[in-house]
């Protein structure tokens, strides 16, 4: 049997016996012990210290204790009570981590180091993998673009822990959200914390996981939107103990999610809302109407030509255009109405709570005389050039209303009628307006009209009627005005009033006109060859205005027939030469200096600007009818005519007035010094084969208009 003394030597033997008896209680304790003299000579160590080490207890008696024990302080330094972290030197170089304790006992030959050895491989393990679970731990939180959180089931009580993202969310440190238990709520919006505290408090009393969305306020003020999940983490009593959560930012998804509920509802051009929000918005009107007794008007508004504009001036212009037309929109109507965009060029304005009875003017209804102020508001608004890319440029509307409840009773036949009152408008005189009137056009004639009009495009149902324009010095005829009739296959024929508007908008006018442009040349070749020179006037669209290579396309029509550029005088309205004026002034000036004669026709309807007049290179300047109508009675029409028959001359244009009727309105032209004129007075318009005998009649028309006076 192994004694102590063998394993220590007769020192060790004689010191064991002295200090503790049984020496087989060292062996049997659990720690590694080592006992050195004070100079760190090794004098005894047990089994389970020489086991540790991989040595037999012989191998290290007089070994130093520093040899088998590395310490940052070394042990024979040590203080009695010292517990140092250390490592024991395997016999095959594996160094296994340990802790030191250091004691002290007095022998016969001095004073004794007693060192227990503590294997703490497991600890370190278990502390390792710990460190690398709390690093990926914070690796994933910290990853994670959100507040990461653990909070103690006490309300009152701060948080456990939260992750660096509190600052760059909030703007504040993790030290203040963890030192102030209220922190968390003093960053919650004013509006949203009484929902989400309760919230928060349901979830911690129940247990059962939180998920929700609110506002929180950044330390700078702005506001962030946020999305919170939270579950309840149990003791072992399966009670609620603390709250682990994550705070998302969500402000762009909610902002994506508000623009998407916004486009919804909204244009997405102009910021008006669009025929969804309309519709809705005249229910509740109606509703609220029906309730009080009062009325509600929708005004539809188209605006004329405004293909044109985007055919000619590009997308982006028309764009501009549509958004300052929204804009002077708003600024025809009260706070309580809507304007919205219908879609394309089409606007929609809803008129609620209107008083009914009876209107300022006697025989006009409140409601009524309500929403035709509006519309003269429109039209007064539209009277201002629109500034598109550093070009002036004049646009009118046509305007369809229809109010509740006198014309309907719901908001799909009120929306319907505005929009058949539109289409008259346009049909009869574009950028006025029209209160629908029962007996009007109705939707599905409108649709079977237009697509009759398709066919008389293909198959050039068109015939030409030709009116005298005359020289009122002798009553001769000076030239004739070609205009166009539809003639349908019934026999009937179409005034041009009643379908230029609509072939207009749906893009055909160019065909028309390119038509009426080679009829009138071939007509005026035909009188040639009966020995007659007559000038035609041909009527260009604002659409053949603006359609490129103008001017050359209608000298290449010319000549190919053998004809100068007089023999045709082309005519546009006054609204379409002041539409864009700039524009109109390089396109005439391109006519005019190939020798093609240019007429102003309506004169006096639209918005001319006397300096662009002054500048435009006009020929003829046709007063509209509705000035000459009554113009030898009517003190104020006769001033504005003589002014504007002045204002031609002074210009270097020849006056022509167009509708006179009477032999009194003819003797107050010629008195004036008008030069031209046409009208019923003179003769109506009449098929080609009628021109001749005008032209013929000896003294012109004259005697008749002598005889007349």
């Amino acid at each position: 049997m192994t004694t102590n003394a063998d394993r220590s030597g007769p020192e060790g033997a004689r010191v064991l016996d002295m200090l503790l008896e049984p020496a087989s209680l060292l062996e049997a304790t659990p720690e590694c012990l080592v006992v050195a003299a004070a100079d760190g000579r090794i004098v005894y160590v047990n089994g389970r210290a020489a086991a540790l080490a991989a040595y037999t207890p012989d191998e290290l008696h007089d070994r130093s204790v520093g040899e088998l024990v590395a310490t940052e302080v070394p042990v024979t330094e040590a203080a009695p009570g010292d517990v140092l972290a250390g490592t024991c030197r395997r016999r095959d170089g594996e160094e296994v981590p340990v802790e030191v304790h250091v004691g002290a006992v007095d022998g016969p030959a001095g004073r004794y180091l007693v060192v227990t050895l503590r294997d703490v491989s497991e600890v370190r393990r278990g502390e390792a993998a710990r460190f690398e679970a709390e690093a990926k731990y914070a690796a994933l939180v910290e990853g994670i673009p959100a507040i990461t959180y653990i909070d103690p089931i006490d309300p009152d009580q701060a948080s456990i822990y939260v992750s660096l993202q509190v600052t760059e969310l909030l703007g504040i440190s993790q030290r203040e959200w963890l030192e102030d238990p209220y922190c968390w709520r003093r960053h919650v919006h004013p509006d949203d914390i009484d929902r989400v505290w309760d919230e928060y408090l349901e979830a911690c009393r129940t247990g059962r996981s939180l998920s929700h969305e609110y506002r929180m306020v950044h330390e700078d003020g702005h506001v962030i939107w946020v999305s919170e999940q939270a579950m309840i983490v149990r003791n072992e009593r399966g009670e609620p103990w603390l709250v682990q959560g994550v705070i998302f930012d969500i402000t762009e998804r909610k902002r994506a999610e508000e623009q998407v509920a916004y486009l919804a509802y909204h244009d997405k051009l102009t910021g008006l809302p669009n025929r969804a929000l309309f519709e809705e918005m005249l229910e509740l009107a109606l509703a609220r109407a029906r309730r009080h007794g009062l009325g509600v008007g929708v005004l539809y508004l188209d605006l004329d030509n405004f293909k044109l504009v985007n055919d000619s001036m590009g997308h982006h212009v028309g764009d501009q255009l549509l958004v300052q037309l929204a804009e002077r929109l708003r600024g025809c109507t009260r706070e309580t109405d809507l304007v919205a965009r219908q879609g394309g060029d089409e606007f929609l304005l809803l008129l609620a709570d209107l008083e009914r009875g009876m209107g300022p003017d006697p025989g006009e209804d409140a409601d009524v005389a309500a929403a035709s102020s509006v519309a003269e508001r429109v039209r007064e608004a539209l009277r201002e050039p629109f500034t598109l890319e550093g070009t002036e440029f004049y646009a009118s509307a046509s305007i369809g209303i229809s109010l509740f409840p006198r014309d309907a009773q719901d908001g799909e036949t009120l929306l319907r009628n505005a929009d058949t009152a539109m289409y008259e408008a346009k049909r009869t005189h574009p950028g006025s307006y029209v209160v629908f009137a029962h007996g009007g056009r109705d939707p599905k004639e409108h649709l079977s009209f237009t697509t009759r009009l398709r066919h008389a495009v293909e198959q050039r149902h068109w015939v030409l009627h030709y009116q005298p324009i005359v020289d009122l010095a002798d009553g001769s005829v000076h030239a004739v005005e070609a205009l166009i009739r539809w003639q349908e296959p019934n026999g009937g024929l179409v005034p041009p009033g009643e379908f230029i508007p609509v072939a207009e908008e749906l893009g055909l006018i160019e065909a028309i006109g390119d038509w009426v442009l080679g009829e009138a040349i071939r007509q005026h070749l035909a009188w040639r060859e009966q020995g007659l020179e007559i000038p035609i006037g041909h009527n260009l669209s604002p659409r053949e205005l603006w359609s490129p290579r103008l001017a050359e396309r209608i000298l290449e029509r010319l000549r190919e027939a053998g004809l100068g550029p007089g023999a045709i005088t082309l005519e546009i309205t006054e609204s379409t030469a002041m539409t864009d004026p700039e524009r109109t002034q390089r396109v005439l000036g391109e006519l005019h200096a190939w020798g093609i004669p240019i007429a102003i026709d309506d004169f006096g309807t639209g918005y001319s600007s006397l300096a662009r007049l002054k500048h435009m290179p006009v020929d003829v300047l046709k007063i509209d009818r509705m000035f000459v109508r009554d113009v030898d009675r009517d003190r104020d029409l006769a001033g504005m005519v003589r002014a504007m028959i002045q204002l031609a001359q002074s210009l270097g244009m020849l006056p022509l007035a167009e509708g006179v009727e009477t032999p009194g309105e003819y003797v107050f032209l010629r008195s004036n010094g008008c030069r031209y004129a046409q009208g019923f007075l003179f003769g109506r318009p009449v098929p080609a084969e009628g021109i001749p005998e005008l032209v013929r009649r000896e003294g012109g028309l004259a005697p008749r208009l002598a005889a007349a006076r």
